[in-house]
């Protein structure tokens, strides 16, 4: 059954004139692509593209049948447009929060996404940066804010932001309201499992390493785990949740902010029928900001 993934993997393709740069702008890998293109040269019965050397090009077959899967597309996204319009309970906004999020940044983000789309109904998953990655890709989620480097894969995205953050430690290991990371001697810092984020990951580690070449590090389930282990003496957590604390934790801003933690909203051009991508993550990028 020929499908809206075939349309867009054929129009893709032929403006693109190359597999991995039309597999970006659907944003899926290479290897579906190409499954999917020959599903559609099956679907039709002729060869749609000859492949060269540097890349592709229509054959007379695709270019007459160009045309109309332009017109088949326009029409199915019509279709979505016109189906969210009339929704009666409004479109609903699919919201992914990476788990470093603080509380209330992810709260200021939920709250402009329904500002921004009269009538809108948003909905809200916590889930690691690559599972967010994921859910955007394949459609489950509209929107993520997730840690930055990613690996977008073919999604769009906003503007870095940069939030502050503060170190915790147990009470009695540092003085002072503003510490150098050098100064958070003896204790493990407290990180996530890299699998979650790892390019963000290893740039946090980078930079903890070239500040703090001591102390090492220890892998946590969550901030709140962190928390507990810096509340028993084990380990010191960074994070930008102004809220977070506990009894026998002090909380520290860490001079010149070498770890801000960087968070970015990423979306699929393709999967965002009723968005409008410009207008409306300029928006919450800057109700994240002003979080």
């Amino acid at each position: 059954m020929l499908t809206e993934r075939h349309l867009q993997i054929f129009i893709a393709l032929a403006e693109e004139q190359h597999f991995g740069d039309a597999a970006r702008v659907v944003g899926i890998t290479q290897p579906p692509l190409s499954q999917g293109l020959r599903r559609l040269e099956a679907l039709v019965g002729a060869k749609l593209f000859e492949r060269g050397a540097g890349g592709v090009e229509l054959t007379p077959a695709g270019v007459a049948l160009l045309p109309y899967a332009r017109r088949a597309l326009t029409s199915i996204e019509e279709l979505h447009q016109a189906a969210v319009s009339r929704d009666p309970e409004g479109p609903e906004i699919r919201l992914g929060l990476a788990p470093e999020v603080p509380p209330s940044a992810g709260a200021a983000v939920a709250v402009a996404s329904g500002a921004v789309i009269p009538g809108s109904r948003v909905t809200v998953v916590t889930a690691s940066t690559s599972s967010l990655i994921n859910q955007v890709n394949t459609g489950r989620l509209t929107l993520a804010a997730v840690l930055h480097p990613v690996v977008l894969d073919g999604l769009e995205a906003g503007p870095v932001s940069l939030l502050p953050t503060w170190a915790l430690a147990p009470a009695g290991v540092v003085d002072g309201e503003v510490v150098g990371l050098r100064q958070l001697k003896g204790l493990p810092v407290a990180v996530r499992p890299r699998t979650e984020a790892p390019a963000a990951r290893d740039l946090f580690l980078d930079t903890l390493a070239l500040h703090r070449p001591t102390g090492g590090t220890v892998v946590v389930t969550d901030e709140r785990a962190g928390l507990a282990m810096a509340a028993a003496g084990q380990a010191i957590v960074v994070t930008a949740d102004p809220a977070l604390t506990a009894p026998g934790v002090t909380r520290h801003r860490l001079a010149d902010d070498p770890l801000p933690l960087r968070l970015r909203l990423v979306w699929s051009r393709t999967r965002t029928p009723f968005l409008r991508p410009n207008d409306v993550m300029a928006q919450l990028t800057e109700a994240l900001v002003a979080s």
